[in-house]
């Protein structure tokens, strides 16, 4: 047995279970430090142990005994499949995409299944019970299964589960139980039946790396954006039209309020603020930024209070694609055709980061949301200023690089701080990390594809208390 390609799996079952060195140690009645030295390739457990753990976690013997895990990944990504963009760009009601619309539809679907229930019960575990007051969980399913009755139950102490955002919905009639499922809230609004294949996925992209369809485009001499329509056919530009309609109206609507967001924050709104502070000796650069987080201010205080947005990729991170794509329609007069094809580029970032990695805060905190939006907004932007698929590449790097570790951390679980102004930041960040391509893109080290992986990696690693628990960081302190 070759230690390191040992040690390689321990830690990757690890990391697909979600658990850390400890919990691990715990569940196999082990120390910390043991499964450390495993994974570091000095030692290796008994094969009781490994008995045991192909036992807990469904694999056999082979999966730790095969000469190499990287014939096993390359097989895997040969299965890989990416959605239409329809899944990843969604028009819906805030605060939350994995909290509101995903437990939404959730509650739909089994209203749907089971008709001649007469009432019903909701189980929200993880990250959907700790922040579901918050992010109006439990009013949202209650609303969609009205006029029938609909408890809602908080179940705060169950960790086995098979995502942070899991949900029992169980259905009665007479008093008696006749269904039950389980559904994950995968993020965006997307949601999975457990043991069952992704509710409304429709794969159609066949290359899923950056590095396979930059090399594909580069042969046929196609924009990202030409890709997307082949792919997805030319009525995807209608739809993204529809899209970049309601982004506008998003901006429009936020923008003409003031007063307080609903909430026991009391969070007084910002974007109408921003968006008329003139000063006579205000610079081009200063203007620039209160515009663009006007903008962004405007689309995240409208989510949180409930109203419609666009997921992009979620609706946490919702206010960074808009603010930075209105702020350039009216800097530069760009047509809706030319904002459609940069919308349509921005979600192929979004898509890849979605099947390779996560745009769930509950699964890898917040650099899964935010640092996803400003990677996708500063593809669209280069994608407008007409920039080389090199330079988009690397603007969508340096977008996920420097959020990585970004914790998710709201304060009551309420979509408001940190989230709206961070959406905000991170759309003024797009513009900077486009601007960094157009100059240094022949001297990068770090391809798109490697900082998703990373991203990926980081947030599996990251603490559950900074992961949309409401149990860390700023959600802690805040008294």
């Amino acid at each position: 047995m070759k230690s390191p390609d040992f040690a390689q799996r321990i830690a990757q079952l690890r990391k697909e279970y979600n658990l850390t060195q400890s919990e691990l140690g715990k569940q196999l009645g082990v120390s910390n430090r043991a499964v450390s030295k495993w994974e570091n390739g000095i030692s290796n457990p008994q094969i009781e142990i490994i008995y045991q753990i192909c036992k807990m976690y469904g694999k056999d013997l082979d999966y730790f005994f095969e000469d190499s895990l990287e014939a096993e990944k390359e097989k895997e990504k040969k299965g890989k499949s990416m959605p239409t963009i329809r899944e990843l760009y969604k028009i819906g009601r805030g605060p939350s995409s994995s909290h509101t619309m995903g437990p939404e539809k959730a509650s739909f679907i089994f209203k749907e299944k089971y008709p001649e229930a007469d009432s019903f019960k909701a189980i929200l575990y993880g990250s959907l019970a700790r922040t579901g007051k918050g992010h109006m969980t439990d009013f949202s399913i209650i609303e969609t299964m009205k006029p029938k009755k609909c408890e809602v139950e908080f179940d705060y102490t169950t960790t086995d589960l098979p995502h942070p955002n899991t949900l029992d919905i169980i259905g009665y009639k007479d008093g008696k139980e006749i269904g039950r499922l389980r559904f994950l809230s995968l993020g965006g609004g997307q949601i999975k039946i457990d043991g069952e294949e992704l509710h409304e996925n429709k794969n159609l992209y066949p290359l899923h790396s950056f590095d396979e369809i930059k090399k594909y485009c580069e042969e046929h001499e196609m924009r990202l954006w030409q890709y997307v329509e082949m792919i997805e056919g030319k009525k995807i530009f209608d739809f993204v039209l529809e899209i970049w309609n309601q982004m506008q109206k998003s901006v429009k609507e936020g923008i003409s309020k003031t007063g307080v967001i609903p909430g026991r924050l009391g969070v007084q709104k910002k974007a109408n603020h921003l968006y008329n502070q003139h000063h006579i000796d205000e610079t081009t650069e200063t203007r620039e930024n209160r515009m663009v987080a006007s903008f962004a201010f405007a689309v995240g205080e409208e989510n949180a209070c409930g109203e419609t947005i666009v997921t992009a990729p979620t609706c946490g991170a919702s206010g960074v694609v808009p603010a930075v794509m209105c702020y350039y329609k009216k800097k530069r007069n760009f047509t809706d055709e030319e904002i459609v094809h940069a919308l349509e580029t921005a979600a192929l970032i979004g898509n890849l980061v979605k099947t390779n990695a996560s745009i769930s805060g509950a699964e890898c905190g917040c650099q899964a949301e935010i640092g996803t939006a400003c990677a996708m907004a500063s593809a669209g932007l280069a994608e407008l200023l007409g920039m080389s698929l090199s330079q988009i590449e690397y603007a969508a790097e340096i977008a996920i690089e420097h959020h990585l570790g970004l914790t998710c951390d709201p304060i009551y679980g309420l979509v408001q701080i940190p989230c709206i102004e961070r959406n905000a930041v991170a759309a003024m960040r797009a513009i900077n990390a486009v601007n960094l391509a157009n100059f240094l893109t022949d001297t990068r080290k770090i391809s798109f594809d490697l900082v998703v992986d990373t991203m990926y990696e980081t947030g599996k690693d990251l603490s559950k208390l900074y992961k949309e628990t409401a149990e860390g960081g700023l959600s802690k302190l805040y008294k």
